[in-house]
């Protein structure tokens, strides 16, 4: 595997632990967080981004991390937190198609 893909992979995880412990912490709610997440989601995915002919697997590398981040936020609890492999599995799970694409 690519270093980059592991530093990143590293990345995600200690972001997803922050922000269960800002959820943690009461400073944000996990729903705020989900919300901010979602509005990134559809920044990466404007009108005016697609209007750069972005390809569909383009578009789910932009948008992987913020998924994988939304599902962390969901699936927090006080028990051992999901493993990269089973958020990455799920990201792939639950993606919905783009508008362009039905």
């Amino acid at each position: 595997m690519n270093t980059a893909n592991l530093q990143l992979e590293g990345l995600y995880l200690a972001i997803a632990s922050i922000n269960d412990l800002l959820v943690g912490k009461g400073i944000l709610d996990a729903d705020e967080l989900d919300l901010a997440l979602r509005r990134a989601e559809a920044n990466a995915t404007a009108e005016e981004r697609m209007e750069e002919e972005i390809s569909p697997a383009n578009r789910d590398a932009i948008c992987f991390p913020i998924r994988l981040l939304r599902l962390a936020n969901r699936m927090r609890s006080d028990a051992e937190p999901p493993s990269f492999s089973e958020l990455a599995r799920l990201v792939g799970e639950t993606k919905q198609p783009y508008n362009d694409q039905r």
